[in-house]
């Protein structure tokens, strides 16, 4: 019999490649909706969807379980909102880059705020796909073509989102060992939708949206497959699966959406970006295999102080 932490970790990988493989239909839906407003839209559907499925268990609420997956859902929507405020401000890949800093950010927060021991085993695979996602999001051939330089708002902007994403990988392992996952996937999903129509008119920027089946398409499947679907696997998964291994799995999800543009868009991939992929999958791979997290659960957790 197939363990819940095997398939815990097969299910993140089907949602990071969903993910991924949804990217191409995101970018052209951007055509017709202004993204802050796109995002809330999807947001608001997810929410509604899981309050539909999970409402049995949304019925049993209890004051600790809201404060917990509204921290989740608060978390989730600074990531969102500071990437696509970043995003006006710099440059594709280097937004790409400096979000994926959280896949290294996860483990960091972990050892210094969480006193958990990482494997040299795990860091060795964080490097090696940190290092990849250099390959594969970063054009050119030197260090210096993403500029670092001249750092501009939208930098700082996207690292503060890497940080919001980590944080969000590590509350939400968090949330779900001390509360039914059903409950946190619909309370992060519900209090980001409220957040993102609350702070909309202060930073979307223009804000556009005209009616097209592409659009209303890429709503309902990134609403429902990606947010919805993709928010529950995520919350039952990381009950079983280290926030380490979690942050490295998406970070498959670029390599994903090369996957996807190849075959829909006949899109190549060079020399560069394809050992890029390849050491993404080996630093997966090296995680998984032999990498394990420790740390003793009784200890204080920072994210439950923030919670209580």
């Amino acid at each position: 019999m197939v363990s819940r932490a095997l398939k815990a970790h097969i299910l993140l990988v089907v949602a990071t490649m969903v993910w991924g493989g949804t990217f191409a239909l995101i970018k052209n839906a951007l055509v017709y909706a202004s993204p802050l407003l796109f995002n809330a839209v999807r947001m608001v559907l997810a929410g509604l969807c899981l309050l539909l499925v999970f409402r049995k268990e949304i019925r049993r609420l209890t004051g600790e379980a809201v404060r917990a997956g509204v921290l989740v859902g608060v978390f989730l929507w600074l990531g969102f909102e500071l990437q696509t405020s970043g995003l006006r401000l710099t440059t594709p890949s280097k937004s790409a880059f400096l979000t994926g800093i959280s896949i290294v950010l996860v483990p960091l927060l972990l050892a210094l705020g969480w006193r958990r021991r990482i494997s040299g085993w795990t860091v060795l695979g964080v490097g090696t796909a940190f290092c990849g996602l250099y390959l594969m999001t970063v054009p050119g051939s030197g260090f210096l073509e993403l500029d670092f330089r001249s750092i501009n708002r939208g930098d700082l902007l996207t690292l503060a989102c890497a940080v919001a994403f980590a944080l969000h990988i590590i509350s939400m392992g968090w949330a779900t060992a001390k509360h039914p996952f059903q409950q946190i996937a619909t309370l992060q999903a519900v209090a980001a939708a409220v957040l993102m129509l609350l702070t909309l008119p202060a930073v979307a920027g223009r804000i556009y949206w005209h009616w097209s089946a592409l659009l209303i398409a890429a709503i309902l499947i990134t609403g429902l497959l990606n947010t919805a679907a993709g928010f529950g696997v995520q919350a039952w998964a990381q009950q079983f699966t280290p926030p380490t291994h979690t942050a490295l799995i998406f970070s498959l999800e670029p390599v994903f959406a090369w996957i996807t543009s190849y075959i829909l868009l006949q899109e190549r991939l060079g020399v560069r970006a394809t050992v890029g992929a390849v050491l993404i999958f080996g630093g997966v791979l090296i995680s998984e295999l032999k990498g394990s997290v420790a740390g003793p659960e009784s200890e204080p957790h920072p994210v439950a102080s923030m919670a209580d």
